[in-house]
Formats: C-alpha cells, structure tokens, sequence
C-alpha cells in the first residue's frame, strides 16, 4: 500500500512598487477640510500607501519554498484536508478527481505536464487562427435557401 507525506510550505515572493508622492510631503499639510497632516517622509508615505494595499504591483520575483512541517497521512485525511483547505472545489470533486488533480503520483514529472500543456495551448492557437481567418461576418458560408425555395 502506498505511503503519503503531506509537506507544508511557505511560498515568498520579493515585490516591488513604485509609488508617486505629492509634493506636499515632508511638510506639515492644511487639508482642505481643515485638518492637518503629520510631517512624513516620501519613504513613509510610500510604505502606507503599500501597507493599506492602495498600491499597483510593479515587479516581483518569487524568492522560493520554505518548508515549514511535513507528516504521514492516510489517502483519506489527504483528500479531507483538501476538502477542508478548497471547501468549494472539494464539494464539486468526487475523490477520484482530487486524487487525480491534486495528489502527486510515484514518478510525476511536472516539466513534461508543462510541456504538454503548451503544446496544447499551441495547437489551439492555430486552430483558432484558422477559424479567425473566415473572419466573424458568415462571408465564408455558402448562401442557404429559406423554407419557400428563396
């Protein structure tokens, strides 16, 4: 009977902003409701804009995996945690799914799902390519003859 681990891990991503400060920073600001602002640095502005999440994401790059705690699990409390971890996918799947979809398999090798995957992407793009020529005005149809032979 086949043995499973579960590995939990922490995903970290290094990610960069760019935010535009007004003018006025740095000073004491007179609003025009007439509270005042505190003295703040560009800096400072810039990281609350980040931390109260109002800023766009310029780059990132994803640093690594931290693995964090890993532990024997039985197939089933593997499918339960599932379940639990994606209540709305886990409500949809049968266990055969989530063991297919989520579970890696003795001898997975993910490059080649890639590989495959963008092979199939490919294939559809020219399939589409083709489709798009004829273009979406029915030019490429052949007239067809209404009930009264018109």
């Amino acid at each position: 009977m086949s043995k499973y681990v579960m590995v939990d891990t922490v995903s970290m991503f290094r990610m960069r902003y760019v935010v535009e400060v007004p003018d006025g920073i740095g000073k004491e600001m007179i609003f025009h409701d007439g509270t005042r602002s505190f003295p703040t640095t560009p800096e400072e502005y810039a990281s609350d804009t980040v931390v109260c999440g109002e800023a766009k994401e310029f780059t990132q790059e994803h640093i690594g995996e931290n693995i964090v705690s890993t532990r024997e699990v039985t197939l089933e409390e593997a499918i339960a945690q599932f379940r639990k971890d994606e209540p709305t996918i886990g409500e949809a799947w049968g266990d055969e799914v989530i063991i297919k979809n989520a579970i890696t398999p003795i001898g997975w090798d993910e490059n080649e799902r890639i590989e495959k995957q963008e092979a199939s992407w490919e294939e559809n793009n020219e399939r589409m390519d083709i489709i798009g020529q004829n273009g979406n005005d029915g030019l490429h149809y052949d007239e067809v003859e209404n009930n009264d032979g018109q």
